[in-house]
C-alpha cells in the first residue's frame, strides 16, 4: 500500500483530484465548536477549546477554528461537494464533528449530494466532568454514501465507539484514536484509496494503510503535515513496503 500526502489548503487540492478516484471520505475537519458568534470563533485558540488548563502537554495549535456556523456549512458543503466528485459510486463519507456542529455538519453533507445514513456516537470515558450537567463525553461521526451501500460486502462495523483519546505518544490536540480509525477505513475496500482532507497527524492515514487501503491525505499545517509525514513514512517502513512518499 501507498501514501500521498499533499500540503497545502484541502479546498485548492480537493479541486485538483480526478473523479471517481477515491472509494471513501474520513476526515475530522476543525468544525469551529461554539462558532455560533463573533466572539466565539475569534476569541479562543484551538488549544484553548480543546485542552484543559492544567493539562502537562504543549501541543501545537491547528488553524481552521474561526468560522461562525452560517459560514462553516457553506465551506464544508463545498469541500463534501468535491469529495463527493472525486469519489467512486458506493463510496462511504464520514465526518467527525460535535453536538454543537452536528446539524450544520449533517446539512452540508446532503447538500453536498451525499445520502446521509447515520450518525455514529464516540464516547470517550476520558473525557471533561460537567458541573450540575451530563458530561459532554462524546463526538459523532456523521456518515453519509454516494449512491447506495454495496451490499455485495461482507462487512459489518459497530453503530458505536467507546475509546479515550490516545495518551501515550499523543502529537495532537483532537488526536483521534487508531484502533478506532481502523474500524472506520474498512468501509474502503481492501486496496481502495481513503481521502482525508484534514491529515492532522496523520491518524486516518495509518488506520488505511495498517488496514491494506491507499491513502491519500491533505494537510494545511506544516507543522503537523511533518508529524503525518513521519507517522506516515514509519508504518510504511516497518514492514518494508515502498515509499510512494509526499507530494509537495
Amino acid at each position: 500500500m501507498s501514501y500521498t500526502l499533499h500540503r497545502g489548503d484541502a479546498l485548492i487540492v480537493l479541486k485538483s483530484l480526478p473523479d471517481e478516484s477515491v472509494q471513501a471520505v474520513i476526515t475530522d475537519p476543525p468544525y469551529n465548536s461554539g462558532g455560533r458568534t463573533s466572539s466565539d470563533r475569534t476569541g479562543r485558540t484551538a488549544r484553548a477549546k480543546y485542552v484543559t488548563s492544567n493539562s502537562a502537554h504543549d501541543l501545537a495549535n491547528f488553524p481552521g477554528e474561526n468560522r461562525d456556523q452560517r459560514s462553516y456549512r457553506s465551506w464544508l458543503t463545498e469541500l463534501l461537494t468535491e469529495a463527493y466528485r472525486a469519489s467512486t459510486e458506493h463510496a462511504v463519507a464520514m465526518v467527525f464533528t460535535d453536538w454543537r456542529q452536528e446539524p450544520t455538519t449533517s446539512d452540508a453533507l446532503q447538500m453536498a449530494g451525499w445520502t446521509w445514513s447515520g450518525t455514529i456516537p464516540w464516547i470517550k470515558p476520558s473525557s471533561r466532568p460537567r458541573k450540575g450537567g451530563p458530561k459532554q463525553d462524546s463526538e459523532f461521526i456523521i456518515w453519509g454514501v454516494k449512491g447506495s451501500l454495496d451490499n455485495t460486502r461482507d462487512l459489518y462495523l459497530p453503530g458505536h465507539y467507546i475509546a479515550s483519546q490516545p495518551r501515550k505518544g499523543r502529537v495532537h490536540i483532537t488526536q483521534k484514536p487508531v484502533e478506532v480509525m481502523q474500524q472506520l477505513v474498512q468501509v474502503c475496500p481492501e486496496g481502495g484509496t481513503v481521502l482525508d482532507p484534514f491529515t492532522g497527524s496523520g491518524s486516518t492515514g495509518v488506520a488505511a494503510l495498517r488496514e491494506g487501503r491507499r491513502f491519500v491525505g491533505v494537510e494545511l499545517s506544516a507543522h503537523y503535515a511533518d508529524v503525518a509525514e513521519e507517522r506516515l513514512r514509519a508504518e510504511l517502513t516497518k514492514d518494508d513496503f515502498e515509499l510512494a512518499g509526499p507530494e509537495a
